[in-house]
């Protein structure tokens, strides 16, 4: 399992990593990634492919987010992260935002990006919605209790997120640090680790939004 391990001098490396287009280590979602790329899909090809999970949390108006029906027909990215982490989950906020700027409206409709904290006691509602509307006011908040998130973390084959048992002002929470990319038809066959390019997800974006089936991410 790999979880995200920070480093000091998070404005600087956010600067820098936007500028250059991003570059970091590599991480996998447990034992199911084969590291290999697709034929045309930059991101990394899982063994096993994902179907949408069916799960509900509540959205940062209040409402239940129903993720299998709500994201039918889209190419979603679905992240779990924080709102306080310092590189991991604005960096992968941010190059998705810029990518989605510049791929064109047709397809930016069909792209819908879903966030899901892991540290919902200092994540409330309107910190989630502030953070996200820094990238995109677009981009989806979810809120669930620990035991409701790693629950939809195991589903996905995910490892759980770690919080401090005695957290103190400033914690670091432990995290899956890929972003899950399902396609419109329900199926994810690629994960895009921390290190994906804006370059890659400009090339990569299209494509899921023009895939209907996992066979055709194959080839």
């Amino acid at each position: 399992m790999v979880r995200v391990r920070r480093r000091p001098a998070f404005r600087s490396l956010l600067l820098a990593f936007l500028i250059t287009g991003g570059c970091g280590p590599a991480d996998s979602v447990r034992e199911n990634v084969s590291h290999e790329l697709t034929a045309e899909l930059r991101g990394t090809r899982l063994a096993n492919p994902i179907q949408r999970p069916h799960f509900s949390l509540i959205d940062t108006e209040g409402v239940d987010f129903d993720f299998h029906v709500r994201t039918e027909g889209y190419a979603t990215l679905l992240f779990f992260g924080y709102t306080h982490c310092p590189d991991v989950c604005p960096i992968h906020m941010a190059n998705i935002a810029a990518a989605l700027d510049r791929v064109g409206w047709q397809t930016r409709r069909r792209v819908k990006v879903v966030f899901v904290t892991t540290d919902p006691d200092r994540d409330t509602p309107e910190r989630i919605r502030q953070w996200l509307d820094r990238f995109d006011p677009a981009f989806v908040g979810l809120r669930g209790s620990i035991e409701e998130v790693a629950a939809v973390q195991e589903e996905l084959n995910l490892p759980p997120s770690i919080i401090p048992s005695e957290p103190a002002t400033g914690y670091e929470v432990g995290h899956a640090a890929q972003v899950l990319a399902f396609s419109p038809s329900g199926t994810a066959t690629v994960a895009y680790p921390f290190g994906t390019r804006q370059a890659d997800w400009v090339h990569d974006l299209p494509l899921l939004v023009a895939t209907h089936d996992e066979e055709a991410l194959a080839h």
